[in-house]
This record gives C-alpha cells, structure tokens and sequence, in this order.
C-alpha cells in the first residue's frame, strides 16, 4: 500500500524592491540561497537587480525582472508572476514589504509569510503613528504567518498588530560568514570605531560623528554603507575639523573582518529591528554600543561585558560608552556564535502551512 507524500513548500516565492543595499535585502538572499541549496524552488521578484547586492545572488535561484525600482511597479510584477507560477508560500522579507503582501492577497492561494524587520513602536509619530498603528492591525487580516527575530518583537507584534499568538513564529536571521572571494575594505589604522548600514537618516550617524571630537585624537571612524546621507556624513566631518578621521569606505560584500578589527561596534538608530549588524559584531568578540532603538537590543546585548546601551539623543551617554570601550583596560567578550539552523526552521514552517491549509485570517486575539 502506498502513501502520498506529506504536503510541503517546494516552490518559495519572494521579493525585494532593489539591492542596492540593505540588511533585509541582504538577508533574504541569503536564505533564498539556502532554501534552494536544499532542494526547494526559489524565485525572486526583483524591481532593480542592479546594486552591490547583485553579485550577493545566489545559485539556483530564479530572477524575475520587477520593473524597476518602483514599489508599485514591483507589486504589480509580483501579482503576475504569482497568477502565473501559482507558488506554495510567498515569504514577505520585511515590514517595507507588505503593503506588496496587501496588494496580491486577492490573487494568491498560498499562504502569506511575514518577517518582522524593523520596530513597530517609536517610527511614526502625531497623525502619521495613528494611521500606522492602524496598518498594523489590518496585519492579521492578509498576513497568514509572522516570523519576528526575537521573543520581545513577538511580543511587541502581538501588543501592536493584534496578530494572535499562534500565528507567530520567533526565528533569528541566519549568520552571515566569512567570504575569501571578495576584496577587503581598507580600514583606518590604529583603533577605530565601526559603524555599519546605509546612510540614511533612520541611522542616525551624525550622532556618531558628532561623538568624534571628544574621542582621543587616535582614534578614525569608520562607517560601511551607501546611501543618501553620504553628503551630509561628509560635511559634517569637515565643519567639525575631523574629515581625516571619519572614513566611508562605501559597501563592503564582508564586513566581518572589519568588525573583527574594530574596537568597537557603534549603532545610533532611532528604530531597529532585531540589528544583524550587533549579532555580527559580538559573534567577532567585538563589543558593541547601541541605542535603545528596539526591544530587541537588550536581548542582544544582555550582558555589560558584551556592550552598552544608551538613551537615543543622549550625546554624552554616547561618548561615555565609547570611551569606555576605548579604554586600554577594557576586556573585549567572547565570541557569540549564533546556533540553531534557520533556513530549516523557515522551511518547517513553510511545509507546515502547505500541510494544514491556509490559517484562518482575521481571527483577533
């Protein structure tokens, strides 16, 4: 007697507006390339596969043409590509990416997963958080599956989305590894303070450099990354009488070995997520300083020997942490290296939908 094979997810679709940059973008490639790596179908919609991120495509993966770098543009190339190809999941690999998850609902049979990337409290304010706030609580109504980093971005998605708990899953971020085929930045001599992600305003780096003149004078800066801020970054430095110690060295393809020599790893966000770039630095056995710009980062740094957290906007809380971690005395901690097997537990997840059904949509909790 012969018995059908269990259901499960063998064609995975996603999508991502550009790869010019970005950690979700750099993180959903990375998975792609595993999900494929172990036998699963896996196709991206991209709207501009130009950028830095391109060279970062992974084998077996199929790419489909977005249309450009317009979002609408892209959603409008997902729901074609989803009428046609009819996936058995569709993974949404961030908050910026769900109003696209909206749009398809109406043409998609598969389920619909949802990875929590950023924080849901503190990016909006006044009119704008109001109507934010009831985005999110549409969440539950297209969204059939959430994945958030941490337990306290679970909790916080539960608080704010309304999205009942049974329909969350806490899955970290795979590890980036180290990569031989790619050349090295240079780095500044000597200690240096390292930050790493685009240059845009949610990062909030003029803190950083703002921090600057009250480092010792041996001390460069170092801040990995593209983006619209690049200009601003740079004249800042010049009016403080410190461009010759703030370095933009652009995007690195492996920006671990510049953590492992950094003295420390800074992050001056006003919102995050759950920050690779924190995970990244402490599994280099780089102590970190950050903000307290998401629920998530006591979670990371949950430990005083691992780093240090400080009030957003707090200028000297800021230079006391970096001066600590300066210091010649200052003990760097033990690597940290993430454990557990990510792209397998996503791929759990996806086979389980795929074998119940589609859950139950707008169920409150």
């Amino acid at each position: 007697m012969t018995h059908p094979l269990p259901a499960r997810a063998g064609h995975i679709l996603s999508f991502a507006q550009t790869l010019k940059g970005g950690g979700v973008e750099r993180v959903l490639l990375r998975l792609a390339g595993q999900w494929a790596a172990r036998g699963r179908r896996v196709t991206l919609v991209i709207g501009d596969p130009a950028g830095p991120l391109a060279e970062e495509l992974p084998a077996g993966v199929e790419v489909l043409d977005g249309g450009g770098g317009g979002y609408v543009a892209m959603a409008r190339a997902l729901i074609g590509t989803v009428r046609a190809t009819r996936p058995d999941v569709i993974f949404c690999p961030g908050n910026h990416y769900t109003g696209a998850a909206l749009l398809l609902r109406p043409f998609a049979d598969a389920p619909v997963v949802a990875k929590l990337s950023n924080a849901l409290a503190g990016t909006h304010h006044g009119v704008v958080g109001l109507g934010y706030r009831g985005w999110l609580r549409l969440h539950p109504g297209f969204v059939d599956h959430l994945v958030a980093m941490t337990p306290a971005s679970a909790g916080e998605a539960r608080a704010l989305m309304w999205m009942p708990a049974d329909r969350i899953s806490v899955i970290a971020n795979p590890p980036a590894g180290r990569r031989a085929d790619v050349m090295q930045i240079p780095l500044p001599a000597g200690r240096f303070i390292l930050g790493a992600g685009r240059l845009a305003p949610q990062k909030r780096w003029e803190r950083l450099v703002a921090a600057m003149p009250a480092m010792p004078a041996d001390v460069s800066l170092a801040i990995l990354g593209e983006g619209p801020e690049r200009a601003a970054i740079e004249a800042q430095a010049a009016a403080l009488g410190i461009a010759d110690r703030v370095h933009l060295p652009g995007h690195a393809a492996d920006p671990l070995p510049a953590m492992a020599a950094a003295t420390v790893v800074a992050l001056t966000s006003d919102h995050e997520g759950v920050p690779g770039v924190l995970r990244e630095a402490l599994g280099e056995g780089t102590p970190v300083v950050s903000t307290d710009s998401s629920v998530a980062i006591p979670e990371l740094i949950d430990s005083p020997a691992k780093g240090t957290i400080v009030p957003r906007g707090d200028a000297a809380a800021l230079v006391a942490a970096l001066d600590r971690w300066l210091s010649p005395g200052a003990i760097r901690p033990e690597p940290t290296r993430a454990a557990g097997d990510p792209a397998g537990d996503y791929l759990t997840l996806f086979d389980a939908l795929v074998s119940s059904g589609r859950p139950h949509r707008g169920a409150r909790r």
